[in-house]
C-alpha cells in the first residue's frame, strides 16, 4: 500500500466519522447553553453584614491580643480573620516587632462598632477602639508608643467576602469626633 493510498482511507474514515457524529447530533434534542452563574450578594440584608462584620471584627481583636510578639507562632491565630494587602502587611509588622524584641501588654478594646455601607460582597464599617491599656516596650522595658497617642482612636474597617466567609481586608485611621479619649 502506498502512502497516498493510506492517507486517502485514514481521510475517508475521519470524514465518515464526522459524517456519522453529525447525523446523530441531529437526531438529539437541541442543548440549550449552559446558564451562568449570577453573581449575588453574600448577605440577605445590610443589617446582617453589618453583623457579620461586628463579629468577624470581635473575633479578630481577640485573636490579635492574644499574639505574643516573642513567638511567631502565635502570629497564626489572625490568619482565619485576614486577607489581600492587610493580611501580608499584619505579618510584615509582626514579624518586625518580633525582631526589635518588642513586647506588648494590655489589650485593646472596641468601644463601638457601626456599619457604614455594603456593597456586594464588601462591608465597611466603622470602630472606635480603646488602647488606653496596652503598651509595647523595647527590650529594657522602655515604651516605644509615641508619648502623643491617643487613648481612644476610629477605624474605617473594609470586609471582603472570601473563601466562605467575611474577612478584615482594610483598616484606615479616621477622624471622628464621637471617639474621642
Amino acid at each position: 500500500m502506498t502512502m497516498t493510498t493510506t492517507l486517502a482511507r485514514t481521510g475517508s474514515a475521519l470524514a465518515a466519522a464526522g459524517l456519522l457524529i453529525g447525523m446523530l447530533s441531529a437526531c438529539t434534542p437541541e442543548s440549550k447553553p449552559t446558564p451562568k452563574p449570577t453573581r449575588t450578594a453574600a448577605f440577605a440584608t445590610d443589617e446582617e453584614a453589618y453583623a457579620a462584620a461586628e463579629e468577624t471584627y470581635r473575633a479578630y481583636m481577640a485573636a490579635y491580643n492574644k499574639v505574643d510578639f516573642a513567638d511567631p507562632s502565635s502570629f497564626d491565630v489572625t490568619r482565619d480573620f485576614v486577607v489581600g494587602d492587610y493580611s501580608a502587611q499584619e505579618r510584615k509588622t509582626l514579624s518586625e516587632l518580633h525582631a526589635k524584641g518588642y513586647t506588648r501588654t494590655g489589650t485593646t478594646e472596641i468601644l463601638e462598632f457601626e456599619g457604614d455601607r455594603v456593597d456586594g460582597d464588601v462591608v465597611v464599617a466603622i470602630t472606635c477602639n480603646d488602647v488606653s491599656g496596652t503598651n509595647i516596650v523595647d527590650s529594657t522595658g522602655q515604651s516605644v508608643v509615641a508619648p502623643d497617642r491617643r487613648n481612644v482612636y476610629s477605624l474605617k474597617l473594609t470586609f471582603a467576602y472570601a473563601s466562605s466567609r467575611l474577612r478584615l481586608a482594610d483598616s484606615t485611621p479616621v477622624e471622628d469626633a464621637t471617639c474621642t479619649g
